[in-house]
């Protein structure tokens, strides 16, 4: 008790007091150790380092967010949808926690605000705001534990933010649909993924290509070779829907 109060008076004279109320009323309870909210929201391209000359960012977080973030998703969509195939559920489980969906969610709840980076590069900047949602999730889990930050994914942000019935029947598998076309067309399709030349940190490191009939129909990069495929099928979609 007399821990938590110290931590409270802690977090109402902080400089950051902004941030702390903000999180207090988005979590629905008071952040503990402070320190993992504020690494949550450093980006590698803001990064310092730590006495002992280690860097200072969310990635370490993002890993471990992303993997609590999936397995509460997966437990929530398995007792949501009791007679639902695997396939159903992996699909509708990709679409709730791929970077594009978390980064609107982090635009919806405001934490984008809190969000610091210092890079101009588009592909990047696309991917930094779901980071900082992932990060997040790593940093409640080290500060109040699996319980507290399932019910704050579950009661907090999909209860609150996400749409289920909406999300199920969006069809996001762009690959997908674009084999579909193909074959429904006759049209030959394939798809050609490889090291993106001279990536750095600011750039994905695939990169894919379409090709109908011998045609260059899209090209997309990614952090995946699935999410270059993706991004490419997009691209050739567009072209045909033209």
């Amino acid at each position: 008790m007399i821990k938590a109060l110290k931590q409270r008076i802690k977090l109402f004279s902080s400089p950051g007091k902004e941030f702390y109320l903000f999180l207090k009323s988005l979590l629905g309870f008071y952040p503990g150790t402070l320190h993992f909210y504020d690494i949550a929201f450093i980006h590698k391209s803001a990064s310092t380092v730590d006495s002992h000359g280690y860097p200072v960012n969310n990635e370490r977080l993002e890993y471990l967010g992303d993997a609590i973030l999936g397995a509460v998703v997966a437990d929530y969509l398995y007792n949501r949808f009791p007679h639902k195939d695997e396939g159903f559920l992996t699909q509708l489980r990709s679409r709730m926690v791929n970077r594009s969906f978390l980064t609107k969610l982090t635009f919806k709840t405001g934490l984008n605000r809190f969000v610091e980076s210092n890079t101009n590069s588009a592909n990047e900047t696309s991917h930094i705001y779901g980071d900082a949602f992932e990060a997040l999730i790593g940093a409640i889990y080290l500060d109040k534990g699996y319980e507290q930050t399932k019910k704050f994914i579950v009661k907090r942000i999909l209860s609150v933010y996400v749409d289920i019935h909406k999300l199920e029947k969006k069809d996001t598998n762009y690959k997908s649909q674009l084999i579909e076309w193909g074959q429904k067309n006759k049209k030959e399709v394939q798809f050609k993924t490889q090291d993106n030349p001279g990536t750095t940190g600011d750039k994905p490191p695939f990169v894919s290509q379409v090709i109908v009939e011998g045609e260059l129909f899209g090209e997309g990069d990614g952090y995946s070779k699935k999410e270059s495929q993706q991004q490419a099928a997009k691209v050739a979609l567009m072209k045909i829907q033209d």
